[in-house]
C-alpha cells in the first residue's frame, strides 16, 4: 500500500504523454504510484505508457482502461481504483501537462498542513509555439476567472461552508476519504460539464479544509489556443459559450 497516487486520464495522447510521464519521473519526491487511465484511445497511448514503464523500473506505474468517454469518467475510475488499492491521497494531472519538479513534494506538504483538497496554480506551457502575448492573455484570464468565479450564481449557495476556489482538474489533489464523501468526479464528458468545478462545489458542502496553493504548479497545454485562437478558447472555458465541432484537440 502506498499513500499518494497520481492519476492521469489520457485519450489519444501517444505524441505528447511521454513529456508528462518524464515530468513525473523527474519529481523530487517520487514516493507515489502513477496511474494512467486510458480513456479508450484509438492510437498507441497505452503502448507508449507501457514502454515508458519498462524503461523506468524504479517508478510504480499502472495502466488501466475506461471505455466510457470523458475526462470525468476516466478520472473517477482512476481515483476509485487507487482508493481500492489503499490510496490515502489522490493527485491528478492531465496527459498534456507538465507538473513542476517539486509538484508532489508541495502536494504532500499541503496535505501535512491540514488541507483535504488542494487547488494548484495552473500556468501556460512555454514549449508549444504559442507566443508570449497569447500566453499572457491566458494567464491573466485564468486569474480573472478565479476571482469572478466566487460571484457566479452557480458557485453561490447558502449551503456552501466556504468560498469558491477554482480548482483545475489538471492540478489538484484530494484525500481519499473526502473524494468518496463528496461523490467524486461526475462521470461526464468534458463538453458536457466541468467536472473539476462540480467536485469542488461538492466539497464546499462538507468542509472548509481546502485552498489554493500557488507553489503547487502545473504547466498546461496551449493546444486549444493554437487551434481556436485566444478568444474562442476563453469562450470555451466560460461555460462552453464557444462550441466547436471537435473538442479533443490533438
Amino acid at each position: 500500500m502506498h499513500g499518494l497516487w497520481v492519476i492521469v486520464p489520457a485519450y489519444n495522447e501517444e505524441h505528447g504523454i511521454t513529456a508528462t510521464l518524464a515530468a513525473l519521473a523527474a519529481q523530487r519526491d517520487r514516493d507515489f504510484t502513477l496511474l494512467v487511465v486510458d480513456n479508450d484511445s484509438t492510437d498507441g497511448t497505452a503502448k507508449v505508457v507501457r514502454d515508458f514503464a519498462e524503461t523506468h523500473p524504479g517508478m510504480r506505474i499502472e495502466l488501466i482502461t475506461e471505455t466510457r468517454k470523458g475526462t470525468g469518467a476516466a478520472a473517477d475510475t482512476g481515483m476509485r481504483h487507487a482508493i481500492a488499492a489503499g490510496a490515502v491521497w489522490l493527485a491528478r494531472t492531465d496527459a498534456d501537462c507538465l507538473p513542476a519538479p517539486d509538484w508532489t513534494a508541495r502536494i504532500r506538504a499541503a496535505f501535512d498542513s491540514g488541507l483535504r483538497l488542494i487547488s494548484g496554480q495552473l500556468l501556460p506551457r512555454t514549449d508549444e509555439g504559442v507566443n508570449l502575448r497569447d500566453r499572457t492573455v491566458i494567464r491573466v484570464a485564468l486569474e480573472v476567472a478565479s476571482y469572478f468565479g466566487k460571484f457566479r450564481p452557480g458557485n453561490r449557495d447558502p449551503r456552501y461552508l466556504g468560498p469558491y476556489v477554482m480548482t483545475p482538474g489538471c492540478n489538484m489533489a484530494i484525500t481519499a476519504e473526502l473524494y468518496e464523501a463528496a461523490g467524486g468526479f461526475p462521470r461526464t464528458a468534458i463538453e458536457d460539464l466541468h467536472e473539476d468545478r462540480a467536485l469542488v462545489n461538492a466539497v464546499r458542502m462538507l468542509t472548509t479544509d481546502y485552498g489554493l496553493r500557488r507553489d503547487v504548479r502545473v504547466y498546461g497545454s496551449n493546444r486549444r489556443v493554437r487551434a481556436w485562437g485566444v478568444r474562442k478558447t476563453l469562450a470555451w472555458y466560460a461555460d462552453h459559450r464557444y462550441k466547436p465541432e471537435l473538442v479533443d484537440i490533438r
